[in-house]
């Protein structure tokens, strides 16, 4: 009969690892139902120039900046910030994630990806985290697609603080990294949501 005891261990085991991951699963999709915030967007460069300094204008007119001239003609465009999201719980649940992939798109255009690599956890009922996210990408198509530029500029004027502009809807895309026993497992897809960001 002790031969046998390691193998009746096996399912109660499997089962245990399954009900982890869906413990996993169900907090990172609580992370859809949080608020996301943008409480602070402290350096943002398009094309080397300090976007911060726009702050206390109405507008920003992209077109107005001679640096951004070079960034056309090599159609290189770099857009570097670092933001910090404050993510609030509304839910009963913990909203939580190991580790995941994002990526942020404007009108169906991808405009940013990353990879969060810490644990990020929110407590139920109110609950708050603030979590740094650095961001970079080549600006060059989103400025020069009729598709996306009056979207793109009322993003950078959203993150820059400028007043008066308009709110702006991002798609937020994530894929969990799930921890079974020693081994990490990419989520099947992506949970996404949308999210507006302004005054």
């Amino acid at each position: 009969m002790k031969r046998f005891g390691p193998l009746l261990l096996l399912p109660l085991l499997f089962l245990l690892s399954r009900c982890g991951v869906n413990k996993q699963v169900e907090q990172a999709k609580a992370l859809g139902k949080c608020r996301f915030e943008l409480v602070s967007a402290d350096s943002i460069y398009l094309a080397g120039i300090n976007m911060n300094q726009f702050r206390d204008q109405n507008n920003i007119n992209l077109g107005s900046l001679p640096r951004l001239a070079m960034g056309f003609i090599s159609r290189s465009i770099p857009l570097d910030a670092r933001l910090v999201l404050k993510i609030t719980n509304p839910s009963a649940g913990t909203a939580a994630i190991n580790q995941f992939e994002y990526k942020i798109l404007l009108r169906n255009s991808e405009v940013f990806t990353g990879y969060v690599n810490h644990r990020v956890e929110v407590a139920p009922v109110g609950g708050t985290t603030r979590v740094p996210i650095v961001i970079s990408t080549n600006a060059y198509r989103l400025i020069t697609d009729d598709q996306t530029r009056e979207a793109f500029t009322d993003l950078v004027q959203n993150l820059s603080g400028a007043k008066n502009s308009r709110k702006s809807v991002i798609t937020i895309k994530i894929k969990p990294t799930l921890d079974l026993g020693n081994k990490e497992i990419k989520y099947p897809g992506y949970i996404t949501f949308e999210k507006e960001i302004g005054r």
